[in-house]
């Protein structure tokens, strides 16, 4: 997203993310390939559920298939990883995709426990015209930090950001 704007999601790609399990198995496979059973390992589900949700991803270029690689029995197990094209799209509003990013991250709230999260709420008064501003300039922020390179030893540290009318 060199020019910081973010295209529409397709149909089918809006469906795959309307998901919070595939939100956060995208998630999970940004810094790292993971294969099915280390995805269901660390989501608490079934393989075979698991398997579903990866293959939709694949479909839809959200995750890309890495080389195989032998597991701790020997078997033959394909790793996959993020291909970052989530970032890339607008929502669009989309109610099933919103519904979605506030799940998975009330599920890895869960997991995490309050302990290791930094919270803050803030009620400004902004004009319709400057609530774009607003929007427009924090997705620069994050599109910043997003695009840095990868460090070794950087945490990884996830952001939800949601803005909304405070009545």
């Amino acid at each position: 997203m060199p020019d910081g704007k973010r295209r529409p999601a397709t149909e089918a790609e809006a469906a795959a993310l309307a998901s919070g399990i595939r939100l956060r198995i995208i998630r999970l496979t940004f810094s790292e390939a993971l294969t099915n059973k280390e995805l269901a390992e660390r989501l608490g589900r079934d393989p075979a559920t698991t398997l579903h949700h990866v293959r939709k991803l694949v479909d839809t270029g959200f995750l890309a298939a890495q080389p195989p690689r032998r597991g701790a029995r020997g078997a033959r197990e394909i790793p996959y990883l993020s291909t970052g094209l989530s970032w890339t799209l607008d929502s669009c509003g989309d109610k099933g995709l919103d519904q979605a990013m506030l799940e998975a991250y009330l599920a890895e709230i869960a997991e995490t426990g309050f302990d290791g999260v930094h919270q803050t709420r803030l009620v400004v008064q902004v004009a319709p015209e400057e609530r774009a501003e607003l929007e427009t300039r924090l997705n620069a922020l994050l599109e910043e930090f997003r695009a840095r390179p990868r460090r070794p030893g950087a945490e990884r540290t996830a952001i939800y950001l949601a803005t909304y009318p405070s009545t």
